[in-house]
């Protein structure tokens, strides 16, 4: 495994793999003994960073999430996991009543919500601080002052580490870093949007905003981590799904435009080459990059999970390289 230092201050700071593994489906469509398989592989493997929210997975069964938090606290109890594994979680869009769609009706980002989600979270996980901890979504109705300023407070009672922003467009992140810059609190310092290899159409609105969707990495946004260096970029759904590799998993219409062919056929290329699968050059492409981005991987099970890992140690050439950047 290789791995990474996230954060700038000693306090807070934690040297991650630089592949996180996701935990959203365990303890509801994979079950509990699957999931404990998939993290204990993981932590052999040398992983040591988790991804999860407090909202995952209410779309499962219809509730308001909370099961994929809970499994982790049951599995960090089982096997006396201590400080040695980064847990990352997420508040701010936890559906305020039990549902099985997408709800505009969210817990938000006040001041209270921050508070409460974050002891409920870390109370579920059964840990005494919560690694890094996101604003899962945008708030247009709270104040962004106020949700700086509550972040910063439990970042100083020792509830939180590290803060993040997952999902907000490039000019909220660096306003809310300047509010929390001038007020001499922690602001965000980890990023976790969108990224894979495919790029995907930002212009359409999304469910959430008219503007596009906020939560795709875009050039804006690679531009602001290039010139902020401190920033780590995290990747969700590099994957897409399964949709690079799986016929029954269509890449949908965000993908429906012209450079999706000649990427497909040069990612497909590349991994003929280096005898790969496509996933890895994936995963490989977004590490190694000149803004190095950590993938976050979901896995069903172990072989799954190890196939991801695997792209670890490919190594691509920089003509391997170049024609994947080049590619349009």
């Amino acid at each position: 495994m290789k791995y990474r230092v996230i954060g700038s201050d000693p306090a807070t700071r934690r040297e991650v793999s630089v592949v996180s593994l996701g935990s959203m489906l365990f303890g509801t469509v994979t079950d509990e003994s699957t999931s404990f398989a998939v993290l204990d592989r993981f932590v052999e493997a040398g992983g040591n960073f988790i991804d999860t929210s407090n909202n995952y997975a209410f779309w499962v069964n219809g509730t308001q999430g909370g099961e994929s938090e809970e499994l982790l606290g049951r599995w960090i109890r089982s096997r006396g996991i201590g400080d040695e594994i980064t847990i990352a979680t997420k508040l701010g869009a936890r559906p305020n009543a039990p549902t099985s769609g997408f709800s505009l009706d969210i817990e938000g980002l006040s001041a209270k919500v921050i508070r409460e989600s974050a002891e409920r979270s870390r109370e579920r996980l059964g840990i005494e601080r919560i690694h890094l901890l996101y604003a899962h979504v945008m708030d247009e109705k709270t104040p962004l002052e106020e949700t700086v300023g509550a972040f910063g407070e439990i970042v100083a009672d020792g509830i939180a580490g590290l803060l993040g922003a997952s999902n907000h467009w490039a000019w909220r992140v660096e306003r809310a870093r300047s509010l929390a810059a001038a007020a001499g609190v922690p602001g965000y310092e980890v990023l976790q949007h969108h990224h894979s290899y495919l790029r995907q159409r930002t212009d359409t609105p999304s469910l959430r905003s008219p503007d596009g969707n906020q939560g795709l990495v875009s050039g804006d946004l690679l531009s602001y981590v290039r010139a902020n260096p401190s920033l780590t970029q995290i990747a969700y759904s590099p994957l897409l799904s399964g949709g690079y590799v799986r016929d029954d998993k269509p890449l949908g219409p965000g993908f429906e435009h012209a450079g999706t062919d000649p990427r497909l056929k040069a990612v497909r290329e590349v991994a003929e080459e280096t005898g790969a699968t496509v996933n890895q050059v994936v995963l490989s492409w977004l590490m190694g990059g000149d803004i190095p981005v950590l993938p976050l991987v979901g896995a069903s099970s172990t072989a799954q999970l190890d196939e991801n890992l695997a792209a670890v140690d490919l190594e691509l050439t920089p003509e391997q390289r170049e024609k994947l950047d080049t590619t349009n």
